[in-house]
Parts: C-alpha cells; structure tokens; sequence
C-alpha cells in the first residue's frame, strides 16, 4: 500500500499503487507503466494475476497479485510504503474503493498460487 502526499486528492489514505489506463493499453501494461512511475520497479504484464475489483457510479479498480518485479520500491509518487496481510491492512484509513479490495483479499486465497 502506498500513502498519498498532502496537495493531492485523498491525502493521507492508504491505497494500492495504480492509475488510469492510457488509449491502447491493456490493465496489465496499465499498472506494469504505473507500478514504474509509482514505485520505480518494473513488472512484466505476464506476473499481475487478476485477483478482485470494485466498483462505484464513475470507477472500476481491478486488483492485481504480483509475485516478481526488478528493483527496489520505492515511494516516488507517495510520502510512504507498506507490506502487511490484508486483516491488517483492513485498519488503515483508505479512499471508499480500496476497502472492498482489502475485504476480497482476505476472504480469499492468493491468487498467485502462494499460501
């Protein structure tokens, strides 16, 4: 999870690391390009495995697992990481769509086959 800096929008809350697709990507390349300008690591499309979604009036999130990246996180768009299991992570305040995220995650298996 990653904490939004104050001056953006939801400062403060804890959310999963992402952002918009561009015209021609697919939700895959759409996070691997994401999780780069956000985390500074690079993941290939084949290592995000589809894992839950949410959905209001205007957004869908889809939430992907990934077990494989190069380099090092690092928060470059966020003034703070953390790893942590998913019943913990319930705790953390989060913008409205992040918390049926964190609820899937841990009502269900990993998605990625670990356990």
């Amino acid at each position: 999870m990653q904490r939004r800096p104050v001056g953006k929008a939801h400062a403060g809350l804890w959310e999963f690391p992402g952002g918009k697709m561009e015209a021609g990507e697919s939700p895959q390349a759409a996070l691997a390009r994401e999780l780069h300008e956000e985390l500074g690591i690079v993941v290939a499309d084949a290592d995000l495995v589809p894992s839950g979604f949410a959905v209001d009036r205007t957004t869908v999130l889809l939430l992907f697992a990934c077990r494989h990246w190069s380099g090092e996180p690092t928060a470059l768009d966020a003034d703070a990481l953390r790893w942590d299991v998913p019943a913990r992570l319930a705790h953390l305040p989060m913008p409205p769509l992040d918390i049926p995220l964190v609820q899937q995650l841990a009502r269900g298996r990993d998605p990625t086959g670990d356990h």
